[in-house]
Formats: structure tokens, C-alpha cells, sequence
């Protein structure tokens, strides 16, 4: 029985991340325990469980009024989120481009794929569901599951402001599309490209994000 409650709280645990990632649950969202546990199709004790969990991480906040809601930021607390994950990022496409494996570059290349199926169709949910998993492919590509797990936590906190930016299906292309030179400078092996690439590639995002909020 607890085995169970267990997956269960992971599983709701993760697929609010996702959501929050995905920008699909806004800043400011409250988490309304009831209507997670129907969505979800389990008890209150999991989704109690998973959300403890996210608050733990920072994901979720107390708010003024009762419960738990999604962290939102003022412009300079995600100006320096955004710096301090620049950073990270840059680092693992260094390290990623030194470390590469057949499965790395499988597992990249397959991402991509379903960026620009969902760019192609317009479809902004699955594109930032995609988009996500990307970047992970590259963090996991560095084999340092102690840096993938930072670079993770800040993608997860600053997905629905990082969302905001994709307005229309151009933009879903314009963003698929930046993607195939990242892609070219970390499978060059050469950390310096693969530095400049993902510097090159964050700023931009970064810029754009601040714009849209």
C-alpha cells in the first residue's frame, strides 16, 4: 500500500512539474488539492504529498491567502535566476560536447525532432513539453547527474516565464530552428564552440524572456 501511495505522489509530483515547466500553470496558480486528486485520479494524500514536495523545492509558495500557489518573481529576482542559470547552461553544453555518446546524441537528436513536429503543427503545448526535453537530453548528455539536477531545478522554476515569449507558431519556428545550430556546436566536440553556442542561444532566450514579462 505505501509503495503505492508513493508512485502515486511522484506521479502527480511530475506531472505538475511538466505543467509548470510547460508554462501551462501560470505564476500565481493556486494548486486546489481536490480538483489535482480528480484530474489525476487519486486521493488527497498524494497530491498533499507531491505539492509538500514541490514547495520544498521552490517550486510552490505560500501564499497571503490559504495553500500553496506556483513562485512567481519581481523582474530583478528572475533577471538573477536567469543569470545564474545562463551560467549552468553554458557549462553542461561545454562538458556535454567532451562527453558525448552514441546514446547522448540519440536521445538530442530525438528531442529536437519533436521540437520541430510541434513548431511545424503550431502546436505551443507539445512544442514547450519538447522544448524541455531538449535541454534535459543536453544536461543528462554531460553524465553529472549533480549538474543535470541544478540545471533542471532552475528550468522547472523559470518555465512559465520562459513560455511567455512564444507568442505564435513563428516563434515555435524561429526557436526550433536556433535549436540545429546549438545542436551543430555541442556535436562539434569542441568545448569552446559548444560554449559559445549555448552562450550565444541562452542570451537570446533570456532577452526575449525578460521582454514577454
Amino acid at each position: 500500500m505505501l509503495d503505492v501511495k508513493i508512485s502515486a505522489a511522484r506521479r502527480v509530483e511530475e506531472a505538475l512539474l511538466e505543467s509548470i515547466a510547460a508554462g501551462e500553470l501560470e505564476p500565481g496558480a493556486h494548486m486546489d488539492e481536490v480538483s489535482i486528486a480528480e484530474r489525476y485520479g487519486v486521493s488527497r494524500t498524494p497530491v498533499r504529498e507531491a505539492l509538500n514536495r514541490l514547495a520544498a523545492q521552490g517550486v510552490l509558495v505560500s501564499g497571503k491567502k490559504r495553500g500553496l500557489f506556483v513562485a512567481e518573481y519581481s523582474r530583478e529576482e528572475l533577471g538573477q535566476m536567469f543569470e545564474a542559470m545562463h551560467e549552468i547552461e553554458i557549462a553542461c553544453a561545454r562538458i556535454a560536447s567532451q562527453r558525448l555518446t552514441f546514446l547522448a546524441r540519440t536521445e538530442i537528436e530525438a528531442a529536437q525532432s519533436a521540437c520541430m513536429n510541434a513548431a511545424e503543427s503550431g502546436d505551443r503545448s507539445e512544442y514547450l513539453r519538447a522544448n524541455e526535453q531538449f535541454h534535459l537530453a543536453i544536461y543528462r548528455a554531460t553524465g553529472n547527474p549533480y549538474m543535470a539536477d541544478i540545471a533542471s531545478e532552475f528550468r522547472r522554476r523559470t518555465g512559465p516565464f520562459r513560455a511567455k515569449k512564444f507568442l505564435d507558431a513563428d516563434d515555435l519556428i524561429k526557436s526550433a530552428k536556433n535549436h540545429e545550430g546549438l545542436i551543430a556546436d555541442i556535436f562539434s566536440e569542441d568545448s569552446a564552440t559548444a560554449t559559445d553556442g549555448m552562450r550565444n542561444h541562452m542570451t537570446l532566450s533570456f532577452l526575449e524572456a525578460l521582454k514577454a514579462n
